[in-house]
């Protein structure tokens, strides 16, 4: 008697074996990317990857199967280098996940100053990255105070939590300011990750400044990876939650749960939003989303044909302009308020 070879039972272990080995790599590879993200590589000569949009076939392909190249942020240029006197502060402090945490920041006093401005860099960028608007507001009367996030420029670490984490460097940093100059009012300034960080530290470290001026933050970090992969021609789905899963996983964080529209909520202060109409990375809409969840006083300026950032940079005389405005108004009113009380 002549048995058969059990085809379709053969075929069937096949390709549950094939989808074992797929979904294994994919995670693999998820796992890789969401490491390359948040771990800055520390070295010399280290060259950054393209931006999404700019990678050829052969250049995703090869970054999709090596992972993206962020090198550690470092700080080449300093205030002198636009025309201001600094001087250099660090910022000691515990942490959970760091018992030796540093930030080093940058100072630099106004004559006869209206307040004190904190600025904090983008991802993957040193406090360098915000001297242009650094040199306005300083150029407005105000002082500013420029600071690094732990991973980056002159603080310490390596690696970062695209804005929870640096939330709580943005309340050290307040938290100094405000006990070594006490009688300034505070402004915070956040370009992109700074914003969000910024906008967590208000939501969930208690911070209260003066005022808040916001540019090209994302409304949640699942969607702003979404937008990663389709700026560079991938399926978004379900590749950005795999990569949201991981790296959370590695960083002892929920990115699901990182949302600034949430976080804009529980902002009642003056916020200015601002931010480029050209963005691909973080839309229109999803400024627009963040936008009519802030509780307090609030406007939004759009920016045209720009993309991420540089707002300060590109458009000197409207973006001074518009946080000149803003700041006049915001400050007049928490004194007018001051006085009353």
């Amino acid at each position: 008697m002549r048995r058969r070879f059990p085809f379709k039972l053969f075929t069937w272990k096949i390709g549950l074996g094939s989808l074992l080995l797929f979904t294994i790599a994919f995670n693999g590879v998820a796992w890789m990317q969401a490491r390359a993200m948040t771990h800055y590589l520390v070295g010399e000569g280290i060259v950054r990857s393209k931006k999404p949009e700019e990678l050829s076939v052969a250049e995703k392909a090869w970054i999709v199967l090596t992972g993206v190249r962020v090198p550690r942020p470092v700080n080449e240029r300093t205030p002198e280098s636009v025309g201001l006197p600094y001087e250099s502060h660090r910022i000691d402090f515990d942490s959970e996940d760091d018992s030796e945490a540093y930030l080093e920041a940058w100072f630099t006093p106004a004559e006869n100053s209206k307040g004190i401005v904190l600025l904090f860099p983008q991802y993957g960028g040193s406090k360098e990255g915000v001297l242009s608007p650094a040199q306005a507001f300083h150029s407005l009367g105000y002082d500013i105070f420029l600071v690094d996030f732990r991973g980056a420029g002159g603080s310490s670490g390596s690696t970062t939590t695209m804005g929870v984490r640096e939330g709580a460097d943005v309340a050290q940093a307040v938290s100094y300011v405000q006990q070594t100059w006490s009688d300034q009012p505070v402004v915070l300034y956040g370009a992109s990750l700074g914003s969000v960080s910024v906008m967590r530290a208000i939501a969930h470290e208690g911070i209260e400044p003066h005022a808040t001026i916001l540019e090209s933050q994302f409304d949640s970090l699942l969607k702003t990876v979404r937008h990663r992969f389709t700026a560079s021609g991938l399926p978004a789905f379900p590749s950005a939650e795999v990569l949201v899963f991981w790296g959370g996983l590695q960083q002892n964080i929920n990115g699901f749960a990182h949302n600034p529209a949430a976080y804009a909520a529980k902002i009642d202060g003056p916020v200015l939003l601002m931010h480029g109409e050209a963005d691909t990375r973080v839309k229109v809409e999803d400024a627009e989303a963040i936008f009519e969840q802030l509780a307090g006083d609030k406007s939004l300026v759009f920016f045209p044909s720009i993309g991420h950032g540089a707002f300060a940079r590109e458009y000197p005389a409207e973006w001074t302009q518009t946080v000149d405005q803003f700041l006049q108004q915001s400050l007049e009113t928490h004194e007018t308020a001051t006085k009353d009380i």
